[in-house]
């Protein structure tokens, strides 16, 4: 049977020109995390400490080990390493066992019989990428970094939302494997399910060390046996499970997972054996042309859903650190959230098993991009052939999850060649179509037809369109946050958005940690350094200008203020869309999490923490959802339920003013069959008139409220409520209107969390907020961490 020898222990980290001691290295890891624990660079995400630490990726290094000789038992030998970043050289006793030029791809090497010192010796990804550039011309890109001539994590050279951090190492596990006779190579699972019964077909390729040696494989799920033999180096092993439990997204059924297992023998000597976790289930996209253009829909299990989806960058700008209880948290928030589907975007990683293990158990469907962003790709060598062979590496590994619904060819650069001014300048040469259009698409046709591909993101299905047209195919929409206000999110109904977004700040407790000693204002040095967008800051206050009357001199205000405009934003673009179901398919908001304590779109930052956008997402991605919008000359309610069963009740309205007083109100019949959408029109004397009226929409738990002016011109009166501790928490009593009232939970205790954000009360209502990790609670320190619109106390 094959062995498995982890490589973990007695590496050492040198830079090659022979200065220096050699330092202890983590493998995994990178030469960061190896730097930062020997003390010799400052923590890159504290202050503008990134910059002091620049130079870590414009230099060579080396890490170095011990490698026993000898396979004992075994015939053979391979050194496998999962992941090495990026550009390196392998060695053992001096003799070069190969060379890589990838961080997407796993390398094995054939070591039998050899021992000695390994060494492999990582080239600065700078010199790399300046040296394809110069062998293949120039190609533009939406950032001065060369992150377009190599295969590596495009955002490790910085981005709109994270530092420039350019690393090198053994970023996955490395190991001995040993093995006679023959190992399983590849196994290509295909899995489907018809009129009830699942069907598993997988395609295996074995290395031999003996051609002679008949082999034969065994399969087994669900209680149901198969065996095949292997002709040469390949075979087929089919079976079928009667009465297949299906798997569901979150929210539609349940997620019944199988194991599969498959052995490969010779005689019934057992060589090798291979496990996953598969799911029985069907997806289609559906792209249909219509009276309003082409559709955008994703159908699993043949039910039609709209897509309640997040934007997932890399965790951590240095991938090696995120563990498989991190990325649990991280999505488990994700589907705490109402999220059902996540999108891997492509200036990332193909991400680690632990990250689809989480998937397929919550429930999420994974929307995967190839790593692919914001620039013009050479398809001349070397890439060209790196890009194919990571692809059907990649491919033919994530297939098993059922999680996994679609394949992407790239992030915006269908949209860049047309609308970002490279077409011109190109002039004729390679910039990536050939992958989008014609590698990728062959690979996942060939190798995982179970699934749908799509060439890019935003893209219209074809050049017969503009790529990012919001009647075809994916939109992205960020002319709103990069030009006008978020009220414009109400004048398109795109297919499917699957970028949109609006800027905060991180939470205070994070802001701390980050920029210890600095006093905070929005323009300090710090807080300027954790801003990445080009004219981030700018944005956010003009954004804020438009709502609010802009508080001068008062960082917390300030904080508290785009932190609200953040969720009001996502949320305008959201109810709107989700409204429109099925002409609009899904909306992905651009981002669920942060890779460092920064300044971005994300719901939950760098540290951890939950914005209050995260919380309004519970709302908007809840299965029953209120919105107040326009239609025509009047007002409509537009009640979505997202849920099986039919919502019925009454829908209670009222027409009030800001002091309390109830000026009308109605209560027409809610009838919403399970997933559609009901609209129900406001009576023209519950429309609200003026900056001091606004209308309240009640069904079951479910409220939205209508304000007709900007809380700017809207004459809120001094909030006045009561706060008392309750167990676990404060309860709070509102005995006026109190508009978006947020418990800062992390200004109470740095651990402190709270179970909701932003809550709007009319005069008489309250509401308990839940507060875990708060160590010496107290009611006066409670209130001071409480902040509404409106006058200040």
């Amino acid at each position: 049977m094959r062995q498995v020898t982890p490589l973990t222990e007695g590496w050492t980290l040198r830079h090659p020109d022979g200065t220096g001691d050699a330092l202890p290295a983590s493998v995994p890891g990178c030469v960061h995390t190896d730097l930062l624990a020997a003390g010799l660079i400052p923590d890159p995400f504290l202050g503008r400490n990134e910059t002091e630490v620049a130079w870590v990726g414009r230099r060579d290094w080396t890490y170095e080990t011990e490698l026993a000789a000898g396979a004992g038992a075994h015939e053979q030998t391979d050194l496998v390493f999962d992941g090495l970043d990026t550009v390196a050289e392998v060695l053992l006793d001096g003799r070069t066992l190969g060379r890589t030029r990838n961080m997407h791809r796993s390398y094995r090497f054939d070591v039998t019989g050899l021992g000695g010192r390994l060494t492999v010796r990582f080239a600065s990804a700078y010199a790399e990428a300046e040296a394809v550039r110069g062998t293949v011309g120039e190609r533009p890109g939406a950032y001065a970094e060369p992150y377009q001539y190599l295969r590596k994590m495009a955002c490790s050279f910085g981005w709109d939302w994270g530092p420039t951090l350019v690393t090198a190492g053994i970023w996955r596990p490395v190991r001995l494997e040993h093995w006679s006779t023959a190992r399983i190579a590849r196994v290509r699972p295909l899995v489907t399910v018809e009129d009830g019964t699942g069907r598993v077909e997988l395609a295996v390729d074995v290395e031999r060390s003996r051609v002679e040696a008949p082999l034969t494989v065994e399969a087994c799920v669900g209680g149901v046996r198969a065996r095949a033999e292997i002709d040469g180096t390949a075979g087929t092993v089919g079976l079928r499970v009667p009465d297949a439990r299906l798997w569901w997204p979150r929210g539609y059924g349940e997620q019944h997972l199988y194991d599969v297992e498959l052995t490969l023998l010779h005689g019934e000597e057992e060589l090798d054996s291979w496990r996953r976790r598969i799911g029985f289930r069907t997806v289609e996209l559906d792209t249909p042309a219509d009276a309003r253009g082409t559709g955008f829909t994703l159908a699993v299990n043949g039910e039609r859903l709209f897509a309640r989806g997040v934007n997932w960058i890399p965790d951590d700008v240095l991938p090696s650190r995120v563990t498989r209880e991190r990325y649990r948290r991280r999505l488990e928030q994700a589907a705490g959230a109402g999220v059902d589907l996540v999108r891997v975007w492509g200036g990332g990683i193909y991400e680690s098993e632990d990250f689809y293990d989480a998937c397929d158990e919550l429930g999420l469907l994974v929307w995967q991009d190839f790593p692919f962003a914001c620039a013009a790709y050479p398809e001349e060598q070397p890439l060209r052939g790196e890009v194919e062979a990571e692809a059907r590496e990649n491919v033919v590994r994530l297939m098993p999850h059922p999680s996994l619904v679609l394949w992407n060819g790239n992030n915006e650069n269908l949209w860049g060649f047309r609308d970002w001014g490279w077409e011109p300048g190109l002039a004729g040469d390679s910039w990536g179509e050939g992958y989008y259009l014609g590698v990728l698409p062959r690979v996942v046709a060939e190798s995982d037809p179970t699934r749908p591909y799509t060439a890019g993101s935003p893209w219209s299905g074809s050049w017969l369109h503009h790529p990012n047209d919001p009647a075809h195919g994916t939109h992205h929409s960020w002319e709103v946050w990069n030009r006008t206000d978020y009220a414009d999110y109400r004048l398109h109904v795109p297919r499917f958005v699957a970028e949109f977004g609006w800027q905060a700040p991180p939470a205070y407790a994070t802001l701390r940690r980050a920029l210890p000693g600095e006093e905070l204002a929005p323009d300090s040095p710090g807080m300027l350094h954790h801003q990445k967008a080009d004219d981030g800051n700018g944005k956010l206050a003009r954004g804020l200008a438009r709502h609010f009357a802009v508080p001068e001199g008062d960082f917390d205000r300030w904080h508290y203020l785009t932190q609200v405009n953040q969720a009001r934003a996502i949320a305008t673009g959201i109810e709107h869309w989700r409204s429109h179901w099925p002409v609009c398919a899904g909306t992905v908001v651009w981002q669920l999490n942060d890779c460092w304590p920064v300044t971005s779109w994300a719901a939950i930052d760098g540290d951890g923490r939950e914005k209050p956008l995260y919380h309004e997402l519970r709302r908007l991605y809840a299965d029953r959802l209120l919105t107040v919008r326009g239609d025509g000359e009047g007002l409509v309610v537009a009640a979505v339920n997202q849920s099986a069963e039919d919502w019925r009740g009454t829908l209670r309205l009222r027409r009030m003013s800001v002091d309390g007083t109830v000026l009308g109100e109605a209560g027409p019949a809610l009838a919403t069959e399970g997933r559609t959408v009901a609209v129900t029109g406001v009576p023209a004397g519950l429309v609200p008139v003026g900056p001091k009226e606004f209308l309240v929409a009640d069904a079951e738990d479910v409220r939205a409220l209508h304000f007709p002016a900007p809380d700017r011109e809207i004459p809120y009166p001094r909030p006045e409520f009561e706060v008392a501790l309750v167990p676990d928490g404060i309860t709070v009593t509102a005995r006026t209107l109190v508009r978006d009232l947020l418990l800062q939970a992390d200004r109470l205790d740095p651990e402190a969390v709270a179970d909701r954000g932003l809550v709007t009360l009319l005069p008489g209502e309250e509401v308990t907020i839940g507060v875990r990790g708060w160590r010496t609670p107290d009611p006066d320190t409670a209130r001071r961490a409480l902040y509404c619109v409106g006058p200040t106390r």
